[in-house]
């Protein structure tokens, strides 16, 4: 096809997917677009040799996540004291290197199949790219396909099978579409209602809330960045959530301070969490995010608590760059933002068991964590409620930190579990069972939000098997398609 008008076509086409799908995602939320972008990547993607195939799903990939993804240059720029010039190059190489994955899958999809019932497996290729992207070089599964249908008629499918079921729902919807609007198969009208109509034949709730609520207190110190880390942020913080947490010591029976809310070591931080916990009625749970340091040196980022508290939890997942430095013999000290204040963590150990505050067992998930799929799952099969503990600040006032909303609501949705979120600065959120917010506290303020969530007893089909079943569904969908020749494009 080379460069033909009708190839150009093709490549504007997944420009403009791109962009839709990162509109599916909050704050935008038009859920709907989704099966319209899926469906301009399908069409035509036939007609191409897997090199064109490849350039088409690698410009999808830049249009996501450029449009969807650039929140990164404010952590590069604004946070990571790197000059514009390197920083728009550093967040331009990480769009693109991201957007490989797509060039990827579909290079793969066009080598290894045919035609032959497309409209299923492109959906299985799809599930399966993003399985890739969710582990490959620790993964980064944001923006998934199906993250933005929290709020959807899709939506109870997700006690089922997860984001990935979605993923794999949304992608089929595309392509059935595309063969009923395009080639007049009207067969594929029956698959495509039963997709969306399915939902309101299933159960409204799989876990069953406990007769009592618990009150809970999120406190968000909305400290600079900049700031927090100085010998005047660590006085500013120990200030600041002291008097947050008298403020609301009589309507909670757990107090959650957010991810490294005193910005200092465990050791440095006792003394001014007891002196808190002096003050706080008998009973009163008091959990917090805290840098450990172990007698090995090593750092860990972690949920602490004291009080009527048991247990505490280390950062199983940590992010790349942020919580530890790949290659950090050779890119340690390159440039600044390579020497980012704690960007040296261990990680955690893979089963911890869950802290007990008030009673309440806690699955928790440290900001990043709160993503990934399985690892939320494994947390919620043996807890009550799933807390989170976050610094958004890194996103600024960018669509980061709605994004990241968005992708908790579908873990509580998920999991049947309500989850409890306290940021630095926002978006911080009591998220209930079914995905919905049921409290929230305004972005970029000092403030205490109260409120109650139900400890939830049971399990989700999705909690108890995880997302294996949507992928294996997502492989057997694939094989009728596979290619048993060899192809002759390029």
């Amino acid at each position: 096809m080379g460069s033909t008008p009708a190839f150009m076509l093709q490549l504007l086409l997944a420009l403009v997917a791109g962009g839709f799908t990162t509109l599916t995602a909050s704050p935008f939320e038009l859920w709907w677009l989704g099966p319209v972008a899926i469906a301009l990547l399908y069409v035509g993607i036939h007609t191409l040799t897997p090199a064109q195939a490849a350039l088409k799903g690698w410009l999808y990939g830049i249009a996501l996540f450029g449009s969807g993804a650039s929140w990164v240059y404010i952590s590069i720029h604004d946070y990571g004291y790197t000059g514009v010039p390197l920083a728009v190059l550093l967040t331009a190489l990480f769009v693109a290197v991201l957007a490989l994955f797509y060039a990827g899958t579909f290079w793969l999809y066009r080598r290894f199949t045919t035609p032959r019932l497309a409209w299923l497996t492109f959906a299985g290729a799809w599930v399966l790219g993003e399985v890739l992207r969710t582990y490959l070089f620790t993964g980064f599964p944001w923006l998934l396909m199906g993250s933005g249908y929290v709020d959807s008629p899709l939506a109870s499918w997700a006690p089922i099978g997860g984001v990935y079921l979605l993923s794999l729902l949304v992608v089929l919807s595309g392509t059935l579409a595309a063969n009923v609007l395009l080639r007049r198969q009207w067969w594929a009208l029956a698959p495509l209602l039963a997709i969306w109509l399915v939902p309101l034949a299933l159960p409204a709730q799989w876990t069953t809330p406990s007769s009592t609520p618990t009150r809970v207190a999120l406190l968000q110190g909305n400290l600079p960045q900049l700031l927090k880390w100085t010998p005047d942020g660590q006085r500013i913080a120990a200030n600041t959530y002291s008097r947050l947490t008298a403020e609301v010591a009589d309507e909670a029976d757990i107090i959650i301070w957010p991810e490294t809310a005193l910005p200092m070591m465990e050791t440095q931080a006792r003394p001014v969490l007891e002196r808190v916990q002096a003050n706080l009625p008998p009973g009163v749970a008091l959990v917090t995010g805290i840098v450990q340091l172990d007698e090995a040196n090593r750092y860990y980022n972690s949920v602490v608590g004291i009080g009527n508290v048991e247990g505490s939890y280390q950062k199983e997942h940590l992010v790349p760059f942020g919580e530890y430095l790949p290659l950090e013999s050779v890119l340690r000290g390159a440039i600044d933002f390579f020497d980012l204040p704690m960007s040296s963590f261990t990680k955690g150990a893979p089963h911890q068991a869950p802290m007990q505050a008030s009673g309440v067992s806690l699955g928790n998930a440290i900001c990043y964590e709160i993503i990934y799929p399985q690892l939320v799952a494994r947390r919620a099969q043996d807890s009550d409620v799933l807390l989170t503990v976050s610094n958004d600040t890194w996103f600024g006032a960018s669509i980061g930190p709605f994004q990241h909303l968005q992708m908790a609501r579908l873990r509580a949705l998920e999991n049947g579990r309500y989850v409890i979120r306290a940021t630095s600065n926002g978006v911080t959120a009591i998220i209930d069972a079914h995905g919905n917010i049921v409290a929230q506290a305004p972005q970029f303020e000092t403030t205490a939000l109260v409120g109650e969530f139900y400890a939830m007893e049971g399990l989700t089909p999705f909690t108890r098997t995880g997302s294996w079943p949507a992928w294996l569904l997502a492989g057997l969908m694939l094989l009728p398609g596979l290619r048993l020749t060899r192809c002759r494009g390029r």
